[in-house]
């Protein structure tokens, strides 16, 4: 181990045990993490975990050791954390999670972004792939209640998409292929006019279609940069993009 990955466990990053581990969907794995630490956390919905998955692996680059996950849920009273991890893109984090065990130790940083839970609108439509599904979850159950949600959750196969933690279904669900961002947009024109209020969307997972749809709401709807808000959290075509 490295100097630089001994300060990182030592003294940059907390750690957690992971307490469990589920199987979600096919190609998609549970972490439930605990600490005692999580229960003084100033917790903000739509918060990321930074998790150092490669410490002590000589084979990786210093930025394929760190890989960024949604928080699915906490509980604070328990000092629990509830992660999602999809596999489909076989890099190293999905290496990482199919490899770990319950009783491991995981070290991890906050990073709390901009693609957190906002309350301020009336009406809100909600975009994103299997690898967004989570973070979606954790938006939807912190935006306030009597609020309009629209939402397009796709994946190529529709059973790998997974329930939220309560086992309940919030979201539409649809089955796509990779990147079907004119379809989507097909979609959003019968949705859009329905949207009461004050509106704002969320579109997260594929970095291409996020683009896609940034373009399709500004440019075509017309609508203010502050009310879309995109998290691209892969690309086929890139390497460790949050």
């Amino acid at each position: 181990m490295s100097l630089l990955e001994n300060i990182l466990k030592t003294v940059v990053l907390e750690q957690a045990t992971i307490i469990e581990k589920m199987v979600l969907s096919k190609g998609t794995y549970g972490l439930r993490l605990q600490n005692d630490s999580i229960i003084k956390t100033h917790f903000t919905p739509g918060s990321f975990l930074r998790i150092a998955i490669g410490i002590g692996n000589e084979k990786l680059s210093m930025k394929d050791k760190i890989r960024s996950y949604s928080v699915w849920d906490i509980d604070k009273t328990e000092g629990i954390i509830d992660v999602a991890i999809a596999t489909h893109s076989n890099g190293v984090g999905a290496e990482w999670v199919k490899n770990c065990k319950e009783g491991d130790t995981v070290y991890y940083k906050w990073k709390k972004g901009n693609f957190i839970a906002d309350d301020s609108a009336d009406s809100y439509i909600m975009v994103g792939d299997l690898s967004a599904l989570s973070h979606l979850y954790m938006i939807n159950r912190n935006i306030g209640n009597n609020k309009q949600i629209e939402s397009l959750i796709y994946n190529a196969d529709k059973a790998e998409l997974f329930s939220d933690t309560d086992g309940s279904y919030p979201l539409n669900f649809f089955e796509l292929p990779e990147n079907p961002y004119q379809e989507i947009i097909a979609k959003l024109k019968t949705i859009t006019p329905t949207l009461k209020g004050k509106t704002m969307a969320y579109i997260a997972g594929d970095s291409r279609t996020c683009l896609a749809l940034y373009h399709f709401f500004r440019k075509e709807l017309g609508w203010d940069t502050k009310r879309i808000k995109t998290k691209p959290f892969w690309n086929p075509e890139k390497k460790g993009l949050e």
